[in-house]
C-alpha cells in the first residue's frame, strides 16, 4: 500500500484529506508542522507528501528545501490557501512536482497524487533501465591491462582532453568510449556515435554537420546533423582511419574553430562537443601512406587509450563468459545455464581473433542452440576445439615461433569461415594480397571452399 505524508498546521485540512485518500487505498501519515513532517519522514519514507506553504514555525518552502536536501527524489505537492505565481515558482524550482490551491478540490488533489505517482513510477523504470544498461556496457574485467585502462579512463574522463582509442576490432572501444562520456562532466548530455566506415563517402557530411532544405535532390527539410545533435555532450567518431581526406580537413577545421555550416547553407553555427575519436587502424602508418591529416592525428591523439586484445586478458575470458551468460539468458527469459570445466578450458585456449565480440556472439548463439543446462565442449565450434586440443597438445614446451604460427593459423581458419570461404573478401578484410593469402593457406594445410 502506497503511503502519503500530510504536512498541515489545520485539523480540518488534514481530515478531509486523510478521509479522501484513505478511500482511494492509500496509508496516511499525518503531521502538523514542518518539523514534525520532517520527523515522520525519517521514521517513515512515505512515497508522496502533500505539504501546506503557510504554516507556523518553519514554513512550506523550507521544509521542502530541508526534504530535497535530506531525500533528493522525494515527490511533494505543495498547497496554499494564499497562492501566488511568484510562490508557485518558488516552489516549482525547490523541485514541488505539484502546486495546488485552497480550498482544495476533490478531482484536483487525487489527479495530482495519481500524476505525482505515474511520474514516480517512470523515474523508477528509468533507473532501473540506466543500472542494466549500465552493467550490460560495463567493461568486464580484472586482468592487468584492463585495470590500467579503467583507470586511466578515470582520471582522464573529468577532463575535457579529446580522446583517441585504438585497438583490434571487437576490443570494446565503443564501451572505453560510452564509460569516458559517462564518467565526465557531459554525462548528461547527449552521447552521439557516428560509424565513418558505414556511411557512404556522398553523404557523411549531410550526416556530421546536417543540411538546409534544398541543398540537394530530396532535401525536403532542414536537418541537424550529428555536430548539432551532441551539443555540448559527447561525440563518438568511430572508425575514423576509414574516413576521406577531405572530410578529415572539415573535421579538423570544426575542432579548432568550433563551429560549422549545413551542407547548401552559409551561416555559422556554434557548437560545443567533446571529440572521441576510435580506430583499429595504424593512423601513423595511414599518415605516412597520404591517407590520414598528420595535424588531425595530433588534434585528436591528447588522450590516448589501447584496448588490448582479448588474447591478451585471458584471465578475463571466464568473466566474460558468466557476463555473457547471464545477460543473454535473461534476455532471452532462460534460467542461466553453467559451462563445463572443459568447455571453459577450450574457450581460454582459443585465440579469439574477433576477440570479445566473437565471444559475445559465441555465448549467445550457445544460449540459443543448446537446450541442456550445461555447455559442454561438445557444443563449441569444431575450430575453437581444435584450436584448444592443438594449443594443449603442444605443451609448456612451444617456442615463440610456434605459438605466433599457431595464433595465425586459427586466425586465418576463423577468417575464412567467417567469410564462408571467399579468398578475395577475406584477404581485403585482412588487408594481405590475394597471392599471398593462398600461399599462407597452403603453407598452413588450410583447405577452404572456392568463391
Amino acid at each position: 500500500m502506497k503511503s502519503i505524508l500530510i504536512i498541515d498546521d489545520e485539523e480540518s485540512i488534514r481530515e478531509s484529506l486523510t478521509g479522501i485518500l484513505q478511500d482511494e487505498g492509500y496509508r496516511l501519515l499525518i503531521a502538523d508542522s514542518g518539523e514534525e513532517g520532517l520527523k515522520r519522514l525519517h521514521e517513515e519514507s512515505p512515497e508522496l507528501i502533500l505539504l501546506d506553504i503557510w504554516m507556523p514555525g518553519i514554513d512550506g518552502l523550507e521544509t521542502l528545501r530541508l526534504i530535497r536536501e535530506e531525500v533528493p527524489e522525494q515527490m511533494v505537492i505543495m498547497m496554499s490557501g494564499h497562492g501566488t505565481i511568484e510562490t508557485a515558482v518558488k516552489a516549482t524550482k525547490l523541485g514541488a512536482h505539484d502546486f495546488i490551491e485552497k480550498p482544495l478540490s476533490l478531482e484536483k488533489v487525487l489527479l495530482s497524487v495519481e500524476n505525482a505517482f505515474k511520474v514516480s513510477q517512470l523515474v523508477q523504470e528509468n533507473r532501473t533501465l540506466r543500472q542494466k544498461m549500465a552493467k550490460d556496457l560495463d567493461m568486464i574485467g580484472q586482468s592487468g591491462a584492463i585495470r590500467s585502462l579503467k583507470k586511466q579512463i578515470a582520471i582522464a574522463a573529468p577532463t575535457s582532453g579529446w580522446v583517441l582509442i585504438t585497438g583490434e576490432n571487437g576490443t570494446g572501444k565503443e564501451l572505453v568510449a560510452r564509460a569516458t562520456h559517462n564518467l565526465s562532466r557531459r554525462k548528461d548530455k547527449p552521447f552521439v556515435e557516428v560509424n565513418c566506415a558505414a556511411i557512404p563517402e556522398e553523404l557523411i557530411e549531410s550526416e556530421l554537420f546536417g543540411h538546409e532544405k534544398g541543398a540537394f535532390t530530396g532535401a525536403a527539410m532542414q536537418r541537424k546533423g550529428k555536430f548539432d545533435q551532441a551539443h555540448e555532450g559527447t561525440l563518438f567518431l568511430d572508425e575514423i582511419g576509414d574516413m576521406s581526406l577531405k572530410t578529415q580537413a572539415k573535421i579538423l577545421r570544426i575542432l579548432q574553430e568550433k563551429r560549422f555550416e549545413r551542407v547548401g547553407g552559409n551561416r555559422p553555427i556554434e557548437v560545443d562537443v567533446r571529440v572521441i575519436a576510435a580506430t583499429n587502424k595504424d593512423l601513423e602508418e595511414e599518415i605516412e601512406q597520404g591517407n590520414f591529416r598528420q595535424d588531425l592525428y595530433y588534434r585528436l591523439n591528447v588522450l590516448p587509450f589501447h584496448v588490448p586484445p582479448l588474447r591478451q586478458r585471458q584471465e578475463d575470458i571466464p568473466l566474460l563468459i558468466r557476463h555473457f551468460l547471464d545477460h543473454f539468458c535473461r534476455h532471452e527469459g532462460r534460467p542461466v545455464k553453467n559451462i563445463a570445466d572443459d568447455a571453459l578450458e577450450a574457450l581460454m585456449n582459443y585465440s579469439w581473433p574477433g576477440n570479445v565480440r566473437e565471444l559475445k556472439n559465441l555465448v549467445e548463439r550457445l544460449v540459443i542452440m543448446v537446450p541442456e543446462d550445461t555447455i559442454l565442449r561438445d557444443h563449441l565450434p569444431e575450430s575453437i576445439q581444435t584450436s584448444a586440443s592443438n594449443l594443449t597438445a603442444s605443451g609448456e614446451t612451444a617456442t615463440l615461433k610456434e605459438a605466433r604460427e599457431q595464433f595465425e593459423r586459427d586466425f586465418l581458419r576463423q577468417k575464412l569461415i567467417e567469410f564462408e570461404g571467399n579468398i578475395s573478401r577475406t584477404a581485403e578484410a585482412i588487408d594481405m594480397e590475394r597471392s599471398n593469402l593462398h600461399r599462407k593457406l597452403k603453407a598452413f594445410g588450410i583447405e577452404y571452399k572456392k568463391p
